[in-house]
Formats: structure tokens, sequence, C-alpha cells
């Protein structure tokens, strides 16, 4: 996804005499590995009914995403193998996982409407998986010419976690997808429509951890995992969800802001 997607410094040419050692690196490429392990069981886990499970299995893919990228730079272990491999990682992780298992848990259901509905559950679910495609794609082709502070539509990660933490929040709380299958597909249509387009959603990558930071946002870090450990699911969907909505908003904001231009 968005967490490798750097451009790679160029390979040292090898010293005369010596072959070029051919091979990948294993920490960065271990990690994306991961991820895209997480997705696969979060598929296994909604065809079998187990879809909290599913949903956690999206959100541990979503972490370890986030760490392969930052391994390949703080080990300089950056390689064109391990963006392909991460992307493609990324399509099945946060692309087809969540589609397939919010459409197994509720979108489906939108039969008992009528068969138009029905069509509607699984149309949904492919809007989703396409515009995760598609914003993979364009952060792919885009990547080495815009800013490293803004990214450019929902990223796939964000998407992932809002429709899969509904399905998480649902289920831990006994909540049935037959109930919730018109806010599902609400939620599914709106993450897929944002992850292509051309809102700029804040990336954090201008954060550096190494250095000093006011204290006041050590005792925020601390208040927020405290929230998270009082209950997971629900403070973690609505994090994600605000930050779905904070680019949205942000977006009105400057569009409101514009100065009209003279007739």
């Amino acid at each position: 996804m968005d967490s490798e997607f750097e451009e790679s410094p160029p390979e040292a040419p090898p010293e005369r005499g010596r072959p070029r050692r051919r091979g990948v690196y294993l920490l960065p490429n271990l990690l994306t590995t991961g991820t895209l392990f997480g997705g696969f069981y979060g598929i296994v886990a909604a065809i079998d009914g187990l879809f909290l499970q599913a949903a956690i299995g999206v959100f541990l893919a979503g972490v370890l995403d986030g760490l392969d990228g930052r391994v390949a730079r703080m080990t300089r272990t950056q390689s064109e193998f391990g963006r392909e491999y991460d992307s493609l990682a990324d399509m099945v992780s946060f692309g087809l996982a969540p589609a397939l298992i919010v459409y197994l848990w509720a979108l489906r259901e939108l039969s008992q409407f009528g068969w138009h509905w029905g069509q509607v559950g699984w149309l949904a679910a492919f809007v989703y998986a396409a515009g995760a495609a598609l914003r993979l794609a364009r952060f792919n082709t885009q990547s080495t010419s815009i800013s490293r502070r803004y990214f450019v539509g929902l990223p796939s990660p964000s998407a992932a976690a809002v429709v899969t933490g509904l399905v998480w929040v649902c289920a831990d709380s006994g909540i049935s997808g037959v109930t919730m299958s018109i806010p599902a597909a609400i939620v599914t249509v709106a993450a897929g429509a944002l992850m292509v387009s051309n809102i700029r959603y804040y990336s954090f990558k201008d954060i550096k951890l190494a250095e000093r930071v006011p204290f006041r946002y050590l005792v925020t870090m601390v208040g927020v995992l405290v929230l998270i450990a009082f209950n997971p699911p629900l403070v973690l969907f609505l994090c994600f969800f605000g930050y779905m909505l904070a680019g949205v908003m942000q977006a009105a904001l400057r569009r409101r802001r514009r100065p009209a231009t003279p007739n």
C-alpha cells in the first residue's frame, strides 16, 4: 500500500569480478507475507461464518502493512520486488478481503428485499474491490510525483478498517448482518468511492518518531491506548471512520473558502 511505496535508491553496481547476488530481502518481505496471510485468513474465516475473527485478521494485516515499509526504509532494504509484492498483498488484504467479508456478513442479506436488491449487494462489494484496485494502481504510478504529506484518495488500509471495523463492532455486540445490510452497503460504497476520489488525506509520514515532541503528545497517546483497551472494536472503528470523514469535511471547507471566479 501506501507504506513502502517510495522511490527506492538505485542499487550499487557489483564489484568487478564479483557476480551480483540474486535474492530478496527477508525481513520486509516477511512482514508483507504476514499482511497477505491476515487478509487470506479473513476471507477463509468469513466463509466459515467467523466474522469477528475475519475482521481482526484484516486489522492485523493493516498493522503489518504499516511496519513493512518503515522497516524497509530503516534497514535500507527497499527493492522493486518488495514494492510489487506489497501492492499485490494489499489488493488481497485491503481490497478483496474486506469486500468478501462484508458481502458474506451483510450485503448478500439484501436479497431479502427482492432479487434486484440482491444484485445491489454484490455490486456494492465489487465497487469497493474495484476502488481498491484503482487506488493502488494510481498510487503506484503517482508515488514519485505527489507530496509525502498527503494521500490522494482514502488509503486502502483505512478503507478496509472502516468496512471490516463495522463488521467487528456489530459481531462483537451481537448485531446480525441482516439488520445492518443497508448501512453496510452505504459504508462499503462510500469507502470504495473515496479511495478513487481526489480528496487529500493526511499521511502522518512527516512525523519523526526519533525527534523530541511536546509532552502532551505522549499523554494523548496514552489516553488513546487506554480507550482502545477499553473497547478495541468500537474505538478503532470510530478512529478510522472519523479519519474518513475528516478528509471529506476538509475538502468541503477548502472548496467553500475558494474564491469565486469572476464571470
